[in-house]
């Protein structure tokens, strides 16, 4: 065997690509390899890549969509709705999907060991040792796709407490008066609780899904998911337009998403890659999981398979595969700005104004700009006119934030900004210098097309 994935549910879609570059790969499940009836939500354009990596055909991509909708919503209190199509619009069936990756994963010769789990990863210098129970496995590559809580990230970090967490909880349910429209990102309160209450919406195959989220710190004191979850209940009303008795709840929704500032991890092994959630490598405002692995599977896919190919599977060779992206990194600095401190005092309305006055500016600017931050990718040209337009236009909402976040926030984001603008002007030259790499020797190759990779990533470019 070449390559073992642990954690099924996102890492059948890599190990589906994988294997159908002829790679020998292996899937660990500790339970059914299945997907949760919850839609995932993500754009046509975005969901391409599995047509483009003949994973899906065409009628499987259309297949595999549950729900449509256009356009969206971005809303604050007091001041003019935003609306944009294309943006987490579709609604992916992950049961379809999963069992039809799965199938092709099996079909092209593909290892799968359901309820089964991994007990211990064993490093030896010609490969990897798992442990499952009873049974063993060899492979070259061990790559983690447990997500968050990932054992073997865990071990990794240490006793490292995340900086930023992000609670979610949410429902779908039926009875909604109107359902043919989504809110991406919406704000119906001033700060309470000490954080900022957000809000997504979006129409299902059976109903209608709402979320509602905020972003903390890990402070003790914090508030429980429970008591969110009765916080999402009490403002249901309000924000819908209407009573929880008119409404049937086919099931509920919550997740814990941490995020640490030190991501993507590195970890001290060899033969071990850490993808997707476990790795960190998700924007600290997103959720992460199947956009974040979609956005990135091409390079993956193009990665493991070269770094096989040149045995280039030590932890500094394997650590090109998750580099730093300050286009990552700048949106430590919006986590911040869209959180408050356990006993930090601010104007309640503080970061409603403070983004209400960025959509708008983005807006202003035009769909180009306004659209890759919504889906996740942050650019230096398109930041730098949010940010000026931003200051020049709404100054009041602008200089509250330095003393909200802090200096060393500051300080820090503006490193990552410079190095989002030097990461641009180097995806440039690397361009220029692709055509060259094919020349040199498989393990320079895979080591300097890591870095070029890393450079256009790490500028949002696609």
């Amino acid at each position: 065997m070449e390559i073992i994935i642990a954690g099924g549910t996102l890492g059948i879609i890599l190990a589906a690509a994988l294997q159908q570059r002829g790679l020998q790969v292996a899937v660990v499940e500790r339970g059914e390899l299945k997907g949760r009836v919850q839609e995932w939500n993500i754009s046509r354009a975005e969901l391409r890549v599995l047509v483009e990596l003949e994973l899906l055909s065409e009628a499987e991509l259309v297949d595999s969509i549950a729900s449509e909708y256009n356009p969206g919503r971005i809303s604050f209190p007091n001041t003019p709705d935003i609306w944009v199509r294309d943006v987490l619009n579709i609604g992916v069936d992950p049961v379809y999907l999963l069992a039809t990756l799965k199938a092709k994963f099996l079909e092209r010769g593909g290892k799968l060991l359901e309820f089964t789990s991994c007990d211990r990863v064993t490093i030896h210098p010609n490969g990897v040792e798992i442990s499952l129970g009873s049974a063993q496995l060899t492979s070259k590559l061990f790559v983690d796709a447990m997500g968050h809580f990932s054992p073997l990230a865990a071990q990794a970090r240490g006793n490292v407490k995340p900086e930023g967490i992000c609670l979610v909880v949410g429902s779908c349910a039926t009875g909604f008066m109107q359902n043919q429209t989504g809110d991406i990102f919406a704000s119906i309160t001033p700060i309470e609780h000490q954080c900022q209450y957000f809000w997504e919406a979006f129409p299902a195959r059976d109903g209608r899904t709402t979320y509602l989220f905020t972003y903390l710190d890990a402070h003790p004191d914090r508030f429980s998911l429970e008591f969110l979850f009765d916080e999402y209940l009490r403002l249901l009303p309000t924000y819908q337009n209407i009573e929880l008795a008119q409404l049937n709840f086919h099931r509920c929704l919550f997740g814990c998403f941490p995020s640490y500032r030190d991501s993507p991890l590195k970890t001290p092994w060899k033969r071990v890659l850490l993808i997707g959630d476990s790795s960190g490598s998700q924007s600290p405002v997103s959720f992460g999981g199947f956009g974040s692995m979609i956005r990135h599977l091409a390079r993956l896919t193009d990665g493991i398979e070269m770094a096989i190919q040149a045995d280039a599977l030590n932890n500094q060779d394997l650590q090109l595969l998750q580099p730093y992206q300050p286009n990552i990194a700048v949106t430590w600095m919006f986590q911040r700005a869209m959180s408050v401190g356990i006993n930090q005092t601010v104007n309640p309305d503080r970061i409603n104004n403070l983004l209400a006055a960025v959509f708008q500016s983005m807006d202003h600017l035009g769909d180009d700009i306004l659209r890759p931050f919504l889906q996740d990718v942050v650019q230096f040209p398109a930041l730098s006119r949010t940010l000026l337009q931003t200051s020049i236009s709404h100054p009041l909402a602008v200089i509250p934030i330095v003393p909200h976040v802090g200096l060393i926030t500051l300080l820090d984001w503006l490193i990552n900004y410079i190095n989002l603008g030097s990461y641009t002007g180097l995806d440039s030259i690397g361009q220029i210098l692709t055509p060259l790499i094919s020349q040199l020797p498989l393990s320079q190759q895979y080591r300097y097309r890591q870095r070029l990779q890393a450079w256009k990533y790490g500028a949002g470019i696609k």
